[in-house]
């Protein structure tokens, strides 16, 4: 069965996963951010490709296990308003309007919580106010937008309207630049965390945008003995303790980042297929590696379906690589469930961890 992650007074339960490989319909097509809205409300941009068109934004009702429903597909592939072509970040304000970047088209479209087109804007350029390859999105308590302006190596702020408020950052490894930053999150100070992909690391910065503390450097995950190759699939079979590292708090290019009620700092580790979490102030404490050894209710309802799918997964003599994680784009925490929630890209589907905090491991102490 799914394994419990114990690491220094805290516990990370595996719940479910949710979701299945769909272009449209109750599943994903290569996830790439999500965000929190009200309630268990859940919005998944998906990237989609040239063959099937799955770009589109899903909003998921989660629930408990087995209990997740699709409410709303909107952002779909195509021109005019209200039309994709590469959806990246997404992103909620407190009036429950969505924000969603489109990668190709450089710009940001609104919409309302049933998926309602409001408005866009967004103009290619690296002045400022103009965008280049816009990617996460985050909402600001005063209500304006936070875009990661991946292509020009920045964060600039914009009003709810399209009004360029403020920019920060520039292109470099220094502290306070990027290269090429992809994710971004808020903690409860306003306090903001990026993903600075091609850097490997993560940067925290003030509310004002100054530079504040970074952790994190280029490393890559040991196979360990007579593991399977791993491979654009993923990790056959991942290593589970801190034995097998060379160095701590290694990372290969991370993509996304968020933070729970305690300051702990999870990092979506996508060139190492895992999730990495982090103290407060950056020190490693663990890694979760995807734990899915049960189906997902639509995953389930595809098999049933189709015999010769069932007949295939019988063939199949080890199952471990399909539990993992592969290429993990996004992880996000839900501070009224406690939920970790995690966007596995590559198998299109959510799977969702739940944090137990001051966690006794009673047997330790036997």
């Amino acid at each position: 069965m799914p394994l419990t992650t114990v690491v220094r007074g805290r516990a990370y339960d595996w719940s479910h996963a949710v979701g299945r490989a769909s272009a449209s319909g109750t599943g994903f097509n290569y996830p790439q951010t999500m965000c929190l809205g009200t309630g268990r409300d859940i919005y998944v941009a998906n990237r989609g490709n040239e063959n099937n068109f799955g770009m589109r934004v899903n909003k998921i009702r989660l629930g408990a296990p087995g209990e997740e429903e699709l409410l709303e597909e909107f952002f779909k592939f195509g021109e005019g308003d209200g039309r994709s072509t590469w959806p990246f970040g997404v992103a909620v304000d407190a009036n429950d309007h969505v924000y969603v970047s489109d990668e190709w088209n450089n710009t940001i479209s609104v919409f309302d919580g049933s998926g309602k087109f409001l408005r866009k804007w967004g103009k290619t350029g690296s002045a400022d106010g103009e965008l280049l390859r816009p990617a996460g999105l985050a909402c600001e308590k005063s209500g304006n937008l936070i875009v990661v302006d991946s292509g020009n190596s920045r964060l600039q702020v914009f009003t709810p309207e399209g009004k360029f408020v403020a920019k920060c950052g520039k292109p470099g490894s220094g502290d306070g630049e990027f290269n090429q930053p992809w994710g971004i999150t808020l903690d409860g100070d306003g306090n903001i965390f990026v993903a600075d992909w091609k850097n490997h690391r993560i940067q925290k910065l003030s509310p004002k945008g100054e530079f504040l503390m970074k952790f994190g450097e280029y490393g890559t995950v040991p196979v360990p003995p007579n593991a399977f190759a791993v491979t654009y699939l993923g990790p056959h079979v991942a290593p589970t303790g801190a034995a097998e590292y060379p160095k701590a708090g290694l990372l290969n290019h991370p993509t996304d980042v968020a933070v729970d009620n305690d300051g702990d700092i999870y990092v979506a580790d996508w060139g190492n297929h895992r999730i990495s979490i982090f103290d407060p102030e950056g020190l490693p404490l663990t890694n979760l590696w995807g734990d899915a050894q049960v189906m997902s209710k639509w995953g389930q309802q595809s098999i049933d379906a189709n015999p010769d799918m069932m007949k295939a997964l019988r063939r199949v003599k080890n199952l471990e690589p399909q539990w993992r994680f592969c290429f993990p784009t996004a992880v996000d925490f839900d501070p009224a469930t406690n939920e970790i929630i995690v966007a596995d890209s590559q198998r299109n589907r959510l799977q969702v961890y739940r944090k137990v905090r001051d966690y006794v491991d009673f047997q330790a102490n036997l």
